[in-house]
Order: C-alpha cells, then sequence, then structure tokens
C-alpha cells in the first residue's frame, strides 16, 4: 500500500546526483508539527529471483544464484545506508525486512554480511525483529538454520499453494514436496515463522482452498500472510488473463480462511494478515500505523519524518543502475514531500487495514495534523456504518472491513 513512483530512467541520473539534500534542508522550518517521531524500520530490498512469476508486479529480476554479485551488492547497499545515516541519525530501529525478490537466494554468509553492517551503523532495539523472505525452490537443509545463525529472528516463507496444479499455473519454482520441507525446518529453526500463502486462483474451488489450508494449518504456523490472486499491469497474467473466481466466491473464500485460522487459534489483525497470540508482525505493523521506514536497495521506498515533514524516496530501480549510482555516492532517483492535502489519505490508507483501527491521539501524532483533516470523512464513514468509534479510537466496522475501498475513498484529497 505505499505510494509508487514512476519508474526512473537513466536519464535521472543527472538529477540524482543532487540527492539526498543536506540534512538542514529537511530541518528547515515548516507547516507541519511533530512533537516525537514514529519508530523506525528498515527495509532492504534484495531483486533477484529464480524465475519471474506470471502474476509478480515487485521489483524482481532473474538470475540464476551463481551469476548473483553478492559482494558489489552488498557493497552498495553499504553505501546505501552510509549515505542515508545524516535522515535517522540517533534513531533506533524497531524491526529489519529483507525482502525481494528471492533473498533466500543470497548465501548464509552474505547475509551474515549485510546484518554485520546494518548493526554496525545503526542502533537496533534489543527486540529488533528481523525477517527474511525465503522460497523452497531455493531452499537447503540447514540454510535456514544458518540464516537464523546469522542473525534472522523471523523467516517468511512464499508457499502460495501446497497443490502442485496450482503452483504450476503460478509459475512456481518449487513443488508441494519442497514446500512442506521447507516449512518443516523453518518450524525447527524459528519461533516465529510466516507462510504467504494465495486464494482466489485460476480454476481454484472451496473445496481446494480447504485443503490447502488444512496442510497450511498443519504445519502450525504462528502467522499467515494471505493475499488475493490480482491481475496486475505490467504482467504476464495482465496480457494472457487465466479466469479466476468470480467475486462472490473469493468472498466465500475469504469467509473460509477467517474460520479455519480461527479455529487454529490465529486471529486476523489486518485485512491480509493472522498470527498467533504475541506473533504478530512489527514490520508490517508500523507500516499500517504511520510509522517511519528507511528503504535500501533497488527500487526501494523511503517514508521519513522529520519535525516539519514527511519525505518520501524512492532507489533507482534496474539493479545494475543502482549499484553504480549507489556505490558513486548518489542512489535516490526521486524525492518528494508529503504535502498536508495527502497526509489524512496516507494515514487513513494504511491504518484502516488493521482490525483494531488507530487511536485519535496516534493520527495527530503521526501526521501532525488536528483531528478536524478528517472529521468529515469520519462522520460520513460513521453515517454509512463503515467505521465504529468513541472519544478514543476509530475502527473498521464489519462492514467497513468488507468494503475497504469504499472507506478509505472517504478521505481522498479533495480534487483541485
Amino acid at each position: 500500500m505505499i505510494p509508487i513512483f514512476p519508474e526512473s530512467s537513466e536519464a535521472s541520473t543527472v538529477a540524482a546526483a543532487q540527492l539526498p539534500h543536506d540534512i538542514q534542508h529537511y530541518m528547515r522550518p515548516g507547516t507541519l508539527r511533530f512533537a516525537s517521531l514514529p519508530p523506525l524500520s528498515l527495509y532492504v530490498h534484495l531483486p533477484w529471483c529464480l524465475k519471474k512469476c506470471p502474476y509478480c508486479d515487485f521489483n524482481s529480476h532473474e538470475m540464476r544464484a551463481a551469476e548473483l554479485p553478492e559482494q558489489r551488492y552488498l557493497d552498495a547497499l553499504m553505501a546505501d545506508l552510509e549515505a542515508s545515516l545524516s535522515m535517522v541519525w540517533g534513531r533506533a530501529v524497531h524491526s529489519i525486512f529483507i525482502g525481494g525478490g528471492t533473498p533466500s537466494l543470497f548465501s548464509p554468509e552474505a547475509i551474515d554480511r549485510l546484518l554485520g553492517g546494518i548493526r554496525a551503523r545503526l542502533p537496533l532495539t534489543p527486540d529488533c525483529e528481523i525477517t527474511l523472505e525465503a522460497n523452497p525452490g531455493t531452499f537447503e537443509r540447514d540454510r535456514f538454520r544458518a540464516f537464523r545463525s546469522a542473525g534472522v529472528t523471523r523467516l517468511s516463507v512464499g508457499v502460495q499453494s501446497f497443490n502442485d496444479g496450482f503452483l504450476k499455473t503460478l509459475g512456481r519454482v518449487h513443488d508441494r514436496a519442497q514446500a512442506l520441507a521447507a516449512v518443516e525446518e523453518a518450524a525447527q529453526a524459528f519461533d516465529t515463522f510466516n507462510l504467504d500463502i494465495m486464494y482466489a486462483l485460476p480454476g481454484q474451488t472451496l473445496p481446494d482452498l480447504r485443503e490447502d489450508m488444512r496442510t497450511a494449518l498443519a504445519l502450525a504456523p504462528s502467522h499467515i500472510s494471505i493475499y488475493h490472486l490480482t491481475i496486475e499491469p505490467n504482467t504476464f497474467f495482465a496480457k494472457f488473463p487465466p479466469e479466476i473466481p468470480e467475486e462472490d466466491t473469493a468472498y466465500d473464500m475469504l469467509d473460509l480462511i477467517t474460520e479455519m485460522t480461527g479455529e487454529a487459534g490465529l486471529q486476523r489483525y489486518e485485512v491480509s494478515a493472522y498470527a498467533r497470540p504475541g506473533h504478530r508482525c512489527f514490520h508490517n505493523l508500523n507500516y499500517w500505523q504511520f510509522g517511519d521506514y528507511l528503504g535500501i536497495g533497488a527500487g526501494a521506498h523511503s517514508k521519513l519524518s522529520f519535525a516539519h515533514r514527511v519525505v518520501r524516496q524512492v532507489r533507482f530501480r534496474e539493479p545494475r543502475l543502482y549499484m553504480d549510482n549507489a556505490l558513486a555516492g548518489h542512489c535516490i532517483a526521486q524525492e518528494a514531500e508529503v504535502s498536508r492535502a495527502e497526509l489524512p489519505f496516507e494515514f487513513m490508507l494504511n491504518a484502516l487495514r488493521l482490525k483494531d483501527g488507530f487511536s485519535l491521539q496516534q493520527f495527530s501524532d503521526r501526521t501532525g495534523l488536528a483531528l478536524t483533516a478528517i472529521q468529515k470523512g469520519l462522520d460520513e464513514a460513521e453515517r454509512k456504518g463503515l467505521i465504529e468509534r468513541d472519544f478514543v479510537n476509530v475502527k473498521p466496522s464489519e462492514r467497513g472491513f468488507d468494503f475497504l475501498n469504499d472507506l478509505q475513498a472517504l478521505f481522498l484529497p479533495p480534487t483541485q
């Protein structure tokens, strides 16, 4: 749910060389006023994968493991982080998320070097959550244990399905047997691990989904992220769209997921996330609660707050262009200050994804705005039965959760 900047071209290099601004530029007086800054997370993007999936619109690039420029990319990440330190100086990092691509293509030694480099440059909280995304297609025995030894505290395994037919349709490089083996080792190596599951797949029925969920829940994950397959622009599925279940069937599938996860002791706390008590993903919660995050790596996004403004940045998207620019000291392709008019919608776009919603004080703390900025939208949302609120908190109603896009749209900035 992070706003996407237009893709940069190589012609942007000259303009990017002037970024980031001197820290005094960010600290100058402005129209917002923050009494304190929100929690800070770090996102690290490792963009390579074995094969581009037909539904994927992420910044990922096919490459065999033997061709990974591990050391040069790590050098670029450290240069990127060094150049960004002045923007987050003195702030502790509460969570690190290593995403991709397929980060588990990188060797445990590379992940160890990465985390060591981060620790040498940024203070981490004692309970800092460190998540690594992994693909069963890159699974080797003891590999996940080695990631744990490198400092990773939470593994997110991109299973998507345990059905060989659906895995083939989705273009995944693993099969059911590999998925089961990978998850079993993840469970042995990590106290907290996540399964990524997709539903509303081409040709999928309710009994198919029930069997997938039964298999997933039998593995006793502490967290499951479940996503409706969507046809995104500029993907293979956009050019050759498969036939996916109708909307009513997809709603029935989501009801089944919520019922089965609840019976297994996982509670839905966000639109796409279910967790056992004590195993919610802090990193994602920080996104939804409009916290700050520094993003390093090819195409990574940042959202950073200062005393009087909120700034978004995006790095160069193409990996080799990113490495060249990062090592030369200017990896930021675009930067924009979030306007006062956009802040209410950006906050609500995220916070309303949470089943427990948000506190009114949190809105002011995270945006620097008065509650009057969202009062009209809240009144309309309550009138339509899309939220529940009191004098302290606001949360989506059951109807609001089902029609989340309609609820979020009530807070769009007025058109010029």
